[in-house]
């Protein structure tokens, strides 16, 4: 009988972290790169990504950042490129597709739902700061919400999906999230094979407990049946723990910067490759086999990295 594959995803640097959180956080079109095929050559063979400002590290939607390193990480490796829609809590929704919709990827992140999404406790953790932008970044998650209404979701899926023919990694930081993602699936609006991310440890999201993920997978398998797969992302410490609970109960998993700094107890990640190769090592000890990128594209139904437009 044939292992089960399990797909590794790598969040390479997203919009929560910060410059003065970490030196290893790429900010730069040529670290992110490089990062990214890094990553990719030590088994993810998916790779969600967003941009940066290239001088002072602040999330950036813009699309020409996008393209100084869309196009390079394609030409090295045969990783999924999964471009977030998330973006930042702080930008626009025209913002937030931009880049998408100019790149038409395989694979878009796609959030199932308003949310508080607090990362102002992180204040506290640094006396000083590379930047101005960060400390008021931060401060504004307070009093800001992360808008995903229907209304988003439903443009999301018209333009990216009917438009483009992209595929989505539908996130899901809490138990109603699931319950949109079965509406729209109810809808018509969306088809399998479902790619759900279960999200967990996020201020104003599903708290990172065994419990919680054993609830989410069962209530997934309640709306989806058999029509989906699902991966766990985890901040922080709560990283590993959660993402090989998830391999051990049937799922996939994702690890990167853009949800933990670290590679162990106090221990600063100098690369994603470093946590890639850590879930590696577990997912083997588990008898799993890693998914090429051939075979996650053939699990998620994607049309392929040479219809994309980069």
């Amino acid at each position: 009988m044939a292992k089960r594959k399990v797909i590794i995803t790598c969040a390479i640097t997203g919009s929560v972290h910060t410059p003065t959180m970490s030196p290893y956080l790429p900010v730069t079109p040529d670290e992110i790169a490089a990062e990214a095929i890094a990553a990719a050559q030590a088994g993810a063979s998916i790779l969600h990504l967003h941009a940066r400002d290239p001088q002072t590290g602040r999330p950036s939607a813009d699309p020409d950042v996008f393209m100084q390193f869309l196009p390079r990480i394609k030409q090295a490796t045969d990783a999924v490129i999964n471009i977030s829609t998330g973006g930042s809590s702080l930008m626009t929704l025209d913002d937030r597709l931009a880049a998408a919709m100019r790149a038409e990827p395989e694979m878009c992140s796609l959030n199932m739902g308003s949310m508080n999404f607090g990362l102002y406790p992180a204040l506290d953790r640094y006396a000083e700061w590379k930047h101005e932008w960060e400390p008021q970044l931060l401060e504004a998650t307070r009093s800001s919400i992360f808008k995903n209404t229907f209304a988003d979701i439903e443009d999301i899926l018209m333009r990216l999906g009917e438009g483009c023919g992209t595929r989505f990694e539908f996130e899901c930081y809490d138990v109603g999230h699931l319950y949109t993602l079965a509406h729209f699936r109810d809808r018509g609006l969306v088809s399998g094979p479902l790619f759900i991310q279960f999200v967990f440890g996020v201020l104003g999201g599903i708290g990172a407990d065994p419990e919680n993920l054993t609830h989410m997978k069962n209530i997934a398998d309640k709306l989806f049946g058999g029509g989906y797969h699902f991966s766990v992302l985890a901040a922080g410490r709560h990283q590993m723990p959660m993402i090989s609970m998830s391999a051990a109960m049937g799922g996939n998993v994702r690890v990167g910067l853009e949800d933990n700094l670290m590679v162990g107890r106090g221990q600063l990640a100098k690369s994603n490759a470093d946590q890639v190769k850590n879930i590696r090592t577990v997912l083997e000890a588990l008898s799993l086999d890693v998914a090429t990128p051939t075979e996650a594209r053939t699990m998620l139904g994607l049309k392929g990295g040479d219809k994309v437009a980069f």
